[in-house]
């Protein structure tokens, strides 16, 4: 019994170190309730899972949060590939610096959870990320911004930080539908949590 009490009270202490700030769900799954899009209807929610999935104009979209003044924050949830060459994100605080997933239309492979950011496109291009992506099953993207800094993981694996001269201070947060390709991404366990600055 004395061996057992000190491994318990052990793996009590891990759990609360890694377990980092609380978490919490910014998607019911169940509608879109905090959310808002310019075009709905190509937004599905099922099962607590959320589906993007392009219509036959291809014009793609961006699902934002309603909460538009994001500055410091983690983001953390989980996406799956749908049919067709995925390009997607998560839009930081407007609708310019992104977090990739999927396909870069311009470079023609993946660079998932890498920065984009238009007029300097990819400004770190490393191959972390492709030894953890599971292509066929779910994965965990976490994604912390702290003031203009943004570093991500994939699966458990830090993947890069990034310090952005362009950043805005504050916005919401948004998941991107590519437009100009066949193709649909869900998105499942979607949480968030604001940072002290």
């Amino acid at each position: 019994m004395k061996a057992t009490i000190p491994s318990i009270l052990l793996a009590f202490l891990l759990s609360a170190c890694s377990s980092g700030p609380d978490l919490k769900p910014i998607f019911n799954g169940e509608n879109l309730e905090g959310w808002v899009a310019n075009r709905e209807e190509i937004w599905t929610v099922a099962d607590g899972v959320l589906t993007a999935t392009n219509d036959p104009d291809q014009k793609g979209d961006i699902l934002f949060t309603t909460k538009n003044d994001y500055r410091s924050f983690i983001l953390e949830l989980d996406f799956k590939f749908g049919e067709g060459r995925i390009d997607s994100g998560v839009f930081l605080r407007d609708n310019k610096e992104q977090i990739q997933i999927g396909e870069s239309g311009s470079l023609k492979r993946d660079m998932t959870a890498l920065p984009y950011i238009p007029g300097k496109g990819y400004p770190i291009q490393v191959e972390t990320a492709q030894t953890v992506l599971e292509k066929t099953d779910w994965n965990t993207l976490r994604i912390e911004v702290n003031g203009s800094s943004y570093t991500t993981w994939l699966n458990g694996t830090e993947i890069m930080t990034y310090e952005s001269e362009t950043i805005v201070p504050r916005g919401p947060i948004g998941l991107q539908l590519h437009p100009k390709r066949e193709m649909s991404i869900s998105f499942r366990n979607i949480l968030a949590t604001e940072l002290p600055e």
